[in-house]
């Protein structure tokens, strides 16, 4: 007859060896990432300068905190089932390395952002691998939306960023366009250039609104992460996301037009034109949180399947 007083102390030596197996594995992944913070330094280093002078790469250095705070919200389901996966990880890394050793000549010739782009992707290649090598592709699963969230610390490349800037102006002109003819002021457009009563202005470069069309973008894909159920709700929910900073950038344009018109002129040039765009970021918000509620409501009609689920 089996004695059943051996059984919790089974349970117990499985739960401790479980334990010693988990904390072997956060050691290992901390030590290749502190390894990969001493060898990637100067990229590490000109990322973080790139952030502080660039608007459109402010948002690098919160990147990987936002990341490590997602994985830590999930941590029960993450590492619920860790175990080394060398056959995967060490690939990853292998590529990593031959890549970044491959590369170094060619770098030397590309622009400063560029140069840090490329390797930024190394740097997210190498903690993605080290997580697969210390944790397991079930793991990596589980969190899957926190590493490929690392993909947005790359700092943006000049003829992407270029190519962005360009559809957010022609949007934001298309935009202008159609408020200027709801409320009524008339204009005469040529391109980007609307004449105006008594002005006239442009939706120029600067004026694109890239910069917070990044920063809300970031924010809607940590909204339809947390708070949304369903692939379909999720990917429509993004793909929204430009649009609405589109329409909250030329509802920008148009009101300071509208107030620089018919109040005061210094509106085209005073506070609310160069750092007022709190209020509109607001809307934004707004929009998306609009948004948001409808995609989280259940469907009218229960007798028609919910294709946005799973």
């Amino acid at each position: 007859m089996a004695n059943t007083t051996d059984e919790p102390l089974k349970t117990e030596r499985k739960g401790l060896e479980r334990w010693f197996s988990s904390q072997a594995a956060h050691v290992s992944a901390a030590s290749i990432w502190l390894l990969s913070l001493l060898l990637f330094r100067q990229a590490l280093s000109g990322m973080a300068s790139l952030s502080f002078h660039d608007e459109r790469a402010s948002h690098i250095l919160l990147i990987p905190c936002m990341s490590a705070f997602l994985i830590f919200l999930q941590r029960k389901r993450v590492f619920r089932a860790t175990r080394y996966c060398p056959s995967i990880g060490l690939p990853l890394l292998i590529m990593a390395a031959v890549l970044w050793y491959s590369l170094r000549t060619r770098l030397s010739h590309f622009n400063n952002t560029d140069h840090l782009s490329v390797l930024a992707f190394l740097i997210v290649v190498v903690w993605v691998a080290a997580f697969i090598l210390c944790y397991g592709v079930t793991a990596f699963r589980a969190a899957a939306f926190p590493l490929l969230f690392l993909l947005l610390m790359i700092p943006i490349p000049v003829a992407v960023g270029e190519y962005t800037v360009s559809l957010l102006q022609k949007g934001s002109a298309e935009a202008c366009y159609g408020l200027f003819r709801i409320i009524g002021i008339p204009f005469i457009r040529h391109g980007f250039q609307f004449s105006l009563p008594g002005v006239d202005i442009e939706v120029a470069e600067q004026c694109s609104g890239i910069h917070s069309a990044v920063s809300l973008f970031i924010a809607g894909l940590l909204l339809q992460h947390l708070l949304l159920q369903g692939a379909w709700r999720k990917i429509f929910f993004t793909l929204c996301i430009f649009p609405i900073a589109i329409f909250k950038n030329a509802v920008r344009i148009v009101t300071i037009s509208w107030l620089g018109i018919h109040l005061s002129p210094s509106f085209f040039y005073g506070q609310l034109h160069r750092q007022g765009g709190l209020p509109f970021a607001v809307l934004a918000v707004a929009l998306l949180g609009l948004l948001l509620w409808v995609l989280r409501r259940p469907p009218v009609l229960s007798g028609i399947p919910d294709l946005s689920a799973g």
